[in-house]
């Protein structure tokens, strides 16, 4: 199968012919909103009430497991479509609660098989959610991790907590790549909170060419806003179309999924939105249609979909299968679906 990959990459993508053909090596990078991975025992300092057996989820250890079984079974299939005995190098993980949920995950068997190992740092969010990273060591190896705080600029929320910036800098395919996975603030917030998050992003991401002019970085994350958005499209300047990408912008491949394709990764009262993104630097990108993959470059991205994601009778079929909706545990898995991106260099 990924000799037949390398095969259909080289002739369709790159032209060349059956006597010429050249060999790739293809990385997947994905990301997943967990919703409320968490387990049943209070964290001291966290609003977790909720995810506890007296908790309005009456959250158990049977609970517990399922979600573990259920979260496991779809990151180990991510990637899968084009690399079926591999999946992801990379996956971003938001709303983990602690270390403690992330041990138990890659300790489940669909995961544990693969070898993933996480990164986690324990963040100021009040809830307790945090972001994560999974890495498969074969394919990446860490350099160094970092939480940059999301950092409030009005005196009014200087008592407020949110999620901070995962950064883990690593190598992949030989090559520098920093991962940044985000959650920015929710929409029960004003759009100037994510536009505000979106703005220290692209600091962050500056802030790394600084320190190396050659790194390649992956921002992804639940962003609470479409990529047409003014946080996403401006802010963090995520463009479009590869033709608009300047050399301090970003590249947004999921901006025409949602614009042009109508789908996204989670609906609210029957209609798309976006907000899991993969967004990349301009090095990432062949932008001059050269086709030269001496370096890692961007082939493809897909909203990742199976049957069991998605209610299949009722109220609410179609829709994404939650873990618990409308105080009903449905032994589900997230109201977001997952994205993966697929970067490809020549061996």
């Amino acid at each position: 199968m990924r000799k037949l990959l390398f095969v259909l990459f080289c002739t369709v993508l790159l032209g060349t012919s059956a006597s010429a053909q050249k060999k790739f090596s293809v990385y997947a990078v994905g990301f997943y909103n967990q919703e409320n991975l968490f387990d049943c025992t209070h964290d001291e300092g966290k609003n977790d009430y909720d995810f506890t057996p007296d908790g309005s989820y009456h959250w158990n250890e049977m609970k517990y497991t399922h979600k573990l079984h259920n979260m496991a079974t779809v990151l180990s299939e991510m990637g899968t479509d084009v690399l079926p005995k591999v999946g992801c190098a990379l996956i971003g993980l938001a709303e983990v609660e602690n270390d403690h949920v992330m041990r138990d995950l890659v300790a489940q068997p669909e995961l544990a098989a693969r070898g993933y190992h996480f990164v986690h740092i324990e963040g100021p969010d009040h809830r307790g959610i945090d972001c994560a990273l999974l890495f498969n060591p074969k394919f990446f190896t860490i350099r160094n991790t970092k939480l940059v705080p999301y950092v409030y600029d009005l005196p009014k929320d200087s008592t407020r907590a949110t999620r901070g910036f995962l950064t883990v800098s690593g190598t992949m395919a030989g090559e520098h790549v920093t991962v940044v996975v985000c959650h920015l603030p929710s929409r029960g917030a004003d759009s100037y909170y994510r536009e505000l998050g979106g703005r220290q992003v692209k600091a962050l991401k500056d802030s790394l060419f600084r320190d190396d002019k050659d790194v390649k970085v992956i921002v992804m994350g639940d962003m609470n806003d479409d990529p047409t958005d003014k946080s996403i499209h401006d802010c963090l300047s995520a463009k479009a179309e590869i033709s608009e990408v300047g050399p301090g912008d970003m590249y947004n491949p999921w901006y025409n999924v949602l614009v042009k394709e109508g789908t996204g990764t989670l609906q609210y009262q029957g209609k798309w939105n976006l907000f899991d993104q993969i967004i990349m630097t301009p090095n990432l990108l062949d932008k001059e249609g050269k086709k030269d993959f001496r370096e890692l470059k961007f082939w493809k991205n897909q909203i990742f979909r199976r049957d069991y994601l998605f209610q299949e009778t009722g109220k609410y079929k179609g829709n994404t299968k939650r873990t618990t909706a409308g105080g009903v545990w449905l032994d589900g898995y997230s109201d977001h679906l997952p994205v993966v991106t697929y970067f490809v260099k020549e061996q």
